[in-house]
Formats: structure tokens, sequence, C-alpha cells
């Protein structure tokens, strides 16, 4: 690493990797030098399609490559304990899609052989790395609504998703909680912390994944949260936060908004939106940028994404695979099984 480039490497060929690594090619201060799959036929046509010098037929040659200052892990969420592990003891840096595991225990091994390792470590919620939701959580802790009563969230894709499809697939993780619930839960939490109570109700598919989930979310404060998810029916995918003293309303794409209103009594509504600098709607270079000020900074964690709030939202998953009757397979009793909740 230097001060004018930091070298990435990509774990995976997907569609969330080609996203990434687009907007990680078009940061000056970003260079792409290594790319693994499981298949060396996959990483040479991806590295061919980014212009990447290095393509790996395997995960451990990437994690072996020293000249790499990160790997960015995206494959399917299953695979996220053993693909940032082999990174991480290897002495790489690690940005980890969401959900950041399958369960609270995986992502406690990763946390640990992190802080261990002093290696840096994020989970890819680029949620809390947008402009516009760091603004909303700054005005909301500065009491711009007063406090804070109800948060609502939700996000649902219209399928329908056939039963070989990834997404219903319990080997590779599948349900609508860990690829979309994440995101209303890891909204609920940013402004509220963990919760202290979780109720929740699902519909499963054959296969045992949840089709669609819904939980409500309550703190010692009376503060309560519902959050829904689904793979069977395209909700508005909007966000609200209810205060004593006000209301914010996020439009469709909550998650990476470019703009929220704010409704506080006695005032007229006021419209935040993006600024010109904060680059096109759906950008993942926030998160990049903050993963790179943060190795400049000599940092092993990212105060946008601590590593103690991921292993709380990982805790507020398991809860709620727990009540829907959700385990996937090798899991124990124990890995879903009701884990401790810490009052906000």
């Amino acid at each position: 690493m230097t001060e004018q480039s930091v070298r990435w490497g990509i774990l995976a060929t997907g569609g969330i990797a080609a996203a990434f690594t687009a907007d990680l090619v078009d940061l000056p201060d970003a260079e792409v030098v290594a790319v693994a799959s499981r298949t060396e036929a996959s990483a040479t046509a991806f590295a061919e399609r980014f212009g990447i010098p290095r393509a790996y037929g395997d995960w451990d040659a990437l994690a072996r490559d020293e000249d790499i200052d990160v790997v960015y892990v995206a494959t399917p969420h299953s695979a996220h304990r053993a693909a940032a592990g082999l990174c991480l003891e290897a002495g790489r840096n690690v940005l980890c899609e969401k959900a950041f595991t399958l369960n609270t225990r995986e992502a406690e091994e990763l946390v640990a052989l992190s802080r261990a390792r002093g290696s840096f470590l994020m989970e890819a919620m680029w949620m809390y790395c947008n402009p516009v939701i760091r603004r909303l959580a700054d005005l909301v802790l500065d009491g711009a609504i007063g406090e804070v009563r109800n948060v609502q969230a939700d996000f649902g894709l219209a399928g329908p998703f056939p039963p070989s499809h990834r997404l219903r697939d319990p080997e590779q993780g599948g349900g609508a909680l860990l690829d979309l619930g994440v995101y209303p839960v890891s909204f609920a939490q940013l402004l509220l912390g963990e919760p202290a109570d979780i109720a929740a109700r699902a519909v499963l598919s054959d296969e045992g994944v949840d089709l669609q989930t819904g939980a409500l979310l309550s703190w010692e404060s009376g503060a309560l949260a519902s959050v829904h998810c689904s793979l069977i029916g395209g909700t508005a995918t909007t966000a609200s936060v209810t205060g004593s003293q006000g209301r914010i309303d996020i439009p469709y794409g909550f998650f990476h908004t470019d703009s929220f209103v704010l409704h506080r009594d006695g005032r007229d509504p006021e419209e935040f939106t993006a600024g010109p600098a904060d680059g096109p709607r759906g950008s993942l270079k926030h998160e990049a940028r903050e993963v790179m000020r943060a190795l400049r900074a000599g940092e092993t964690e990212s105060p946008l994404v601590p590593l103690d709030g991921t292993l709380a939202v990982m805790r507020t998953l398991d809860a709620i695979r727990d009540r829907v009757g959700v385990r996937y397979p090798g899991e124990s009793p124990r890995e879903t099984g009701e884990p401790e909740l810490t009052p906000a």
C-alpha cells in the first residue's frame, strides 16, 4: 500500500463482485491487482473484463498473494467464514459482504481472528457508508425528531425464484432474511442499537428457508421497529423513523438512498439530497473509500461499520431465525438458539 494506491484482490466473480470492481477501477487511488474464483476459467474471464493482471483458480493463491493490501470477499454468505478466514489467516485485510456470515458463531470467529492478527476487517454494509444515511443518523442522534419511538423498513423482491436458485438453497444460506432482511435490521440497529426483545413470523419454503419474514424488535426505551423482507412480493422498500417531535421518510431503495424528507412538528418538510461529490445512487465507492481511509490510518476496523455492531446484527438475525424455525445444514441447535440480547 502506498499513499497513492491501495491494492485490492477480489474473491468471487458474481454480480456483486462485478459491481464493486466496476466502481473500484473508477477510483484513482484504488488498484485491482488480482481476482480468484473456484475455477481458473471464471477468474480469467473476470480479469479480462476488468483489466486485472492476475487471475487465480483457487482462493488460497489469492490469500497468499503478498502484493494485495485488502481482499473483497463476495461469495454467497454461506462461504464467508471459510473465504474471509482463509484471507485473515494469511495476513490479508478483508472487506466481507453481508450478511457477514451464516450465524453469530462464525462471525465471532472471524472477528476474533482479525483482532488476534491485527488485521483490518469490515462488513460491506454500504448503507452505513452512504453520506445521506450518515446525515440522517446524525440528525436523529442530535434530537431532530426527539426521542425515537418507531422504525419501519422493508425489502422485498417479487420473484418467483425456482427451488434451484441460490436464494432458496439451504446449502447457500438461502432465504429472505440473510439476503434482504439484513438491511432493515441493520437500519433499525444503526439508530437504536441492539434490541431487548424480538418476535417474528415467517412463511417457509419446501426447502426450509424463509420466503418472507416479519419481525417486531423492541427496546427498553419503549421504541419498536417493524422489519419485513420477502422473496415472493415486491415491497415498497422504504423506511421511516418516527420520533416524539417528528418523522423522517426515506423513499424506495432506502439502503442506498440519495434523499430523505424530515418532518418536524410545526415546521415545513425539509428534503435532504446527495451532493454532487456523493456520486450516483447505488455507488459502492463510499464503502471502498472508507476501507482505504482506515487502512491508511492504520485502523483495524471502521468506526462507520464497527465489528461490535456487525456482531449485534448477527445476534438479531440468529434470534429471528430461531423464532421462525430456519436452520442451515451443519448448524447445531445452539447456533440458532436464542442468543443473549443486550438492551440498548
